[in-house]
């Protein structure tokens, strides 16, 4: 990744008024917003609120309606190289889970947009491959076939993808969507590890509660842009109401146990 030369004082991603508009309706308005290089930032917000729309154009598969953003200091269509110093985890993957294929194939997949065109994997790409594996804890696992993985572990597998090229900005969307509680608190510590090597992550997350347990920064998402800075100047009852449409309450707990935060919503929007 050196060979990409990215001046660290560049923001990892920087936007300016961006609005969205998909088959007509907005779906993000007015957002600015800047992310340093190796910062954790998650991405909060109800259903619906624009997160994975803003994953989406930082990747430069949405374009914005209106304004600007830059990754890396380029427009994210425009990144030529660079579009290897990102990784991405989506939220849902369609998956014929009784595909025969094992674990350190599926993070191979992650090479193909380096290797190009009728380029078979080396030796090279294999111990990357195997490292990847070994990073998320589960090198173990490469010749394991993806349907006999638990849930956690197929998250790590799909996480080792994401990490096989060596990226510099991670993007993850409900990275915990699918594990339960054992294995959402140790990816996010596997998460946290790799932002304390510099990487910069950023998470969509509807666990207002491990915020200020993990990440150093905020951005409080309901089409538009609520609030956004430390977890705890952020997240307030003032600005989860904003942010929620609803009544939210955030509890905070004695030092070093998890916050939560519990959702009424109004009788109007119950079952949304």
């Amino acid at each position: 990744m050196a060979l990409l030369n990215i001046p660290p004082d560049v923001p990892a991603v920087e936007m300016q008024g961006v609005e969205v508009r998909l088959q007509g309706r907005v779906v993000l308005q007015e957002v600015s917003l800047r992310i340093e290089q190796g910062s954790f930032w998650a991405l909060l917000g109800p259903n619906g609120a624009g997160k994975t729309t803003l994953l989406r154009v930082i990747l430069g598969l949405v374009r914005p309606t209106r304004g600007t953003v830059r990754v890396f200091g380029r427009e994210p269509w425009r990144l030529g190289p660079l579009r290897r110093a990102i990784g991405y985890v989506p939220q849902f993957y369609r998956v014929d889970w009784h595909f025969p294929v094992r674990a350190k194939d599926v993070v191979m997949m992650g090479r193909y947009g380096v290797l190009g065109l009728f380029r078979r994997p080396g030796p090279a790409d294999w111990r990357l491959v195997h490292q990847a594996l070994a990073r998320v804890g589960i090198a173990h696992l490469a010749d394991r076939p993806l349907r006999a993985l638990s849930g956690g572990e197929r998250q790590r597998v799909f996480l080792a993808r994401a990490l096989v090229t060596q990226p510099r900005l991670l993007l993850l969307d409900e990275p915990t969507a699918a594990v339960d509680v054992a294995a959402s608190q140790t990816l996010y510590e596997l998460l946290r590890q790799l932002h304390r090597e510099g990487m910069t992550v950023v998470m969509v997350s509807h666990d207002v509660g491990v915020v200020a347990q993990f990440v150093d920064s905020v951005a409080c998402l309901n089409r538009r842009l609520v609030a956004h800075g430390r977890p705890e100047a952020v997240l307030t009852s003032d600005t989860l109401d904003e942010m929620y449409g609803c009544e939210a309450v955030f509890f905070h707990h004695l030092p070093g146990a998890t916050p939560h935060l519990v959702v009424r919503p109004d009788d109007e929007e119950a079952g949304s």
